[in-house]
């Protein structure tokens, strides 16, 4: 079992203790919140009790935080549609690549972090644009959610095009 801790489930260190201690089979703690404080007071109480997962929306933004707090490794969601561009920014993080890091970061990640910061929910609605840009068409959001404009799409569509085949 892997805990998902998101916007309605915010463990503490102290819940998150008191869980682990009656599920045996709980070995993992994924975080979709960002709290650093809370992370870093998870893992120095509970160490090496969790496998430790990063699971914020376009986590490659806070991978190399993350990794310096003891959270290796994080879920992709840009995977489904940029993995290359996904694999090598992992690879990066890895090998403390910053020069790579940095250049993903300013040439494809802030970016299509402006697209979608610009609607609330736009989280999904970016990364099924992405998948259906590139072949493999998820269909629409859900209501209340919105998908992107077209001139968001034709945006999007651009930046996946500068970083090649993938």
């Amino acid at each position: 079992v892997i805990v998902y801790n998101r916007d309605r489930t915010k463990l503490t260190a102290d819940s998150l203790a008191i869980l682990a201690e009656r599920c045996p089979n709980l070995i993992g703690f994924k975080d979709g919140v960002g709290n650093i404080e809370t992370m870093s007071s998870i893992y120095m109480k509970l160490g090496d009790r969790f496998s430790y997962l990063g699971g914020l929306p376009t986590a490659e933004v806070y991978a190399a935080a993350y990794k310096a707090l003891g959270t290796p490794v994080y879920s992709s969601a840009v995977f489904n549609f940029i993995p290359k561009t996904a694999m090598e920014f992992y690879k990066a993080v890895a090998a403390d690549d910053m020069a790579t890091q940095h250049r993903l970061l300013k040439e494809f990640f802030m970016p299509y972090l402006a697209i979608r910061n610009r609607v609330e929910g736009y989280g999904v609605s970016i990364i099924k644009a992405g998948a259906r840009i590139v072949g493999h068409d998820g269909g629409p959001v859900r209501a209340p959610l919105t998908d992107l404009k077209p001139h968001e799409v034709e945006e999007l569509a651009a930046l996946i095009k500068k970083l090649g085949p993938q």
